[in-house]
C-alpha cells in the first residue's frame, strides 16, 4: 500500500506539539510492517540545516489561490528511512514559528491545495498514493479537495483518512476569506457543509468528507460525540460515528529508552535503586533538597488551563505542607508560569520551575520523578503519561480521553494497575489521589508491585500501527481491482 501522510509538522523537521510526534513516529512503524508511507509537510524556515542540506528538488506547479497565483515547489528529503516531501513557498513558510500569523487561513488553504494538486507530480516521480491520511485542522480541507477532483484521476481514486488530534483547534475563519481562497459557491457554506458559527471550519470539512475518521484514543472518540467535549461539532461526529475509530497513540521506544538515553545520569530499566540515583542527580541539578525518601512529583506540560492547572494551583500549598517536591517544566499562560515561579522562589528546596522547553531536562524529570502529574480537563491521548511509564514514573491522571485508556488504576487488593486516577474535575479529588499514591510510595511491597506492572506495559507504535493498517486495508480493498 502507498500512503501519504499530510501534516503541518513532524519530528524531527518541525514540532510544536504531539501531532509532530505522531506524524514522525507512526510512518516509521507502518513502514516496518511493509507499507510504503511518506510524509508531506511545509518547508518551514526552521527546519534544521542538517536536513535542509540533503533536500532534492523534484519539480513545481503553480496554484491559483483567489486572485493570487503562487509558486509551489516539491522537494524531498529522507529521514530515518522515511521519505519527506516538502512544500516550498518562502512567502508562506519561511518564517519564525509555525502558526499564529494573521494569514494562517491562506497559508494552510495553500498547503491543503498543494497536497492535492501535487499528486500528479508525485506520481511522475514514482509515488502515486492509494490513500491520503490528513491530520488536524491544517489539512482538514484535503479530503474535500480530493472529492472535488483536485489531483486529477489520482486524487479522485485515492481514499482519505482524517485524524483528530485535538478537536478544540478547528481552523475557523470568515466565510468571505474561505470563499475567496477556495473559489467555492455559496452552496458550500451552508450548515450541512462548511459553515460553522457564521464562518467556515477546516476541521468540519475533514469530518464531513474523509472516508474514515480516527482520533487518538477510544475514550476520546466516545467523548467528542457528546456536547460536553464535542466543541460544537458533536452533531457531525454523531452523524459519522460509524466511520469514527479511536486508536491510541504510541511512543518512539528507540528514542525514549532509559537504558540508552544519554541525558540521564544513570541508565536503568527496572531497577528502582538506579532510578533513585537519577532522582538525586536531578535534585542536585535543580537545587532541590537531596532526599531519596521524599516523593518527587514531575510535570512536563504546556502550562495552560486544559492541563488542569487550576486544580494544581488550588492544592499547591497542601502539597508543600505535605513535604512533597515538585519539578515543573513547560511554557504557556502567563498566570501559570508566574504561579510556579512564585512557588519556586518561596520554597526553593521543594519546588523547581523551568519555564521553557528543554528536551534533556524533560527526559531527566521523567527518569527522576516518582509520580508524574496529568490532571487534564480533557486529553485526546496524551504522550506525557506514556513517556513517564517508559521511564518508570507512576502517573497520577484524571480519567479522561487517552489518560483513562492508558492508565488503569492501581488496586491494592488484586495488585493490578499502573497508576492512580480520579474522575470528577475537582481539586479535592486530585489532592486525595496524590495523597493515596504517596501512601503506597511509603509501602515498598506495593511500590514494587506497581513497577512490575509498569514493566510489562508496551506503548510502542506496534499495536497502533497494526490497527491503522487494518483500517487502511478495509478502505483500500477496491483499489486492488484498479487497472
Amino acid at each position: 500500500m502507498k500512503i501519504l501522510f499530510a501534516a503541518s509538522e513532524a519530528v524531527p523537521l518541525a514540532k510544536t506539539g504531539g501531532l509532530a510526534d505522531v506524524a514522525g513516529a507512526l510512518p516509521k512503524a507502518l513502514r516496518a510492517k511493509g507499507a510504503d508511507v511518506r510524509v508531506i509537510m511545509p518547508k518551514y524556515g526552521s527546519i534544521p540545516d542538517i536536513h535542509r542540506s540533503r533536500v532534492t528538488h523534484i519539480g513545481y506547479i503553480m496554484i491559483q489561490l483567489g486572485w493570487r497565483r503562487q509558486y509551489c515547489g516539491l522537494e524531498r528529503v529522507d529521514v530515518d528511512g522515511v521519505p519527506y516531501y516538502l512544500v516550498d513557498n518562502e512567502y508562506y513558510f519561511r518564517r519564525q514559528g509555525l502558526y499564529g500569523y494573521g494569514d494562517d487561513a491562506e497559508r494552510f488553504v495553500f498547503f491543503s491545495r498543494a497536497v492535492a494538486e501535487l499528486l500528479p507530480l508525485l506520481a511522475s516521480s514514482g509515488f502515486a498514493p492509494d490513500l491520503v491520511h490528513a491530520h488536524d485542522w491544517q489539512t482538514g480541507l484535503v479530503p474535500l479537495l480530493l472529492k472535488l477532483g483536485y489531483g486529477g484521476d489520482i486524487g479522485r481514486a485515492a481514499k482519505s483518512v482524517y485524524t483528530i488530534h485535538n478537536l478544540k483547534y478547528q481552523g475557523c475563519f470568515s466565510r468571505e476569506t474561505m470563499q475567496d481562497l477556495l473559489g467555492l459557491g455559496d452552496e458550500w457554506f451552508a450548515p450541512d457543509r462548511l459553515e460553522f458559527s457564521g464562518g467556515a471550519s477546516c476541521m468540519k470539512a475533514g469530518l464531513l468528507y474523509a472516508d474514515k475518521l480516527t482520533t487518538v484514543s477510544e475514550t476520546y472518540a466516545e467523548e467528542i460525540r457528546t456536547p460536553e467535549y464535542g466543541e460544537h461539532l458533536d452533531f457531525v461526529l454523531r452523524l459519522r460515528e460509524g466511520d469514527l475509530v479511536g486508536i491510541v497513540n504510541g511512543i518512539d521506544t528507540e528514542s525514549f529508552d532509559p537504558m540508552r538515553d544519554e541525558q540521564l545520569a544513570v541508565p536503568f530499566r527496572d531497577s528502582l535503586a538506579k532510578k533513585r540515583l537519577n532522582k538525586i542527580a536531578l535534585q542536585q541539578q535543580l537545587g532541590l533538597r537531596e532526599d531519596v525518601e521524599t516523593p518527587l512529583v514531575g510535570m512536563v506540560s504546556r502550562l495552560v488551563a486544559q492541563k488542569g492547572l487550576d486544580l494544581v494551583e488550588a492544592i499547591l500549598e497542601d502539597l508543600v505542607r505535605d513535604g512533597l517536591q515538585l519539578a515543573v517544566l513547560g511554557t504557556g499562560e502567563a498566570q501559570y508560569e508566574q504561579l510556579f515561579r512564585t512557588y519556586a522562589a518561596r520554597y526553593p528546596e521543594q519546588v523547581s520551575a523551568a519555564i521553557g522547553f528543554d528536551d534533556g531536562l524533560a527526559r531527566r524529570i521523567y527518569a527522576a520523578s516518582d509520580l508524574f502529574l496529568m490532571p487534564s480537563q480533557f486529553e485526546p491521548c496524551g504522550l506525557g503519561q506514556l513517556l513517564a511509564l517508559r521511564y518508570r514514573s507512576v502517573p497520577v491522571v484524571r480519567e479522561t480521553g487517552g489518560l483513562k485508556d492508558t492508565v488503569p488504576p492501581y488496586n491494592e487488593f488484586t495488585g493490578e494497575g499502573i497508576g492512580f486516577s480520579f474522575a470528577p474535575y475537582a481539586a479535592h479529588d486530585l489532592l486525595f489521589t496524590i495523597r493515596r499514591a504517596v501512601s503506597f510510595y511509603g509501602q515498598p511491597d506495593h511500590w514494587a508491585a506497581l513497577h512490575r506492572n509498569i514493566g510489562r506495559t508496551d506503548f510502542s507504535w506496534l499495536a497502533s500501527a497494526k490497527a491503522y493498517l487494518l483500517l487502511y486495508r478495509g478502505l483500500a480493498t477496491p483499489l486492488a481491482l484498479r487497472p
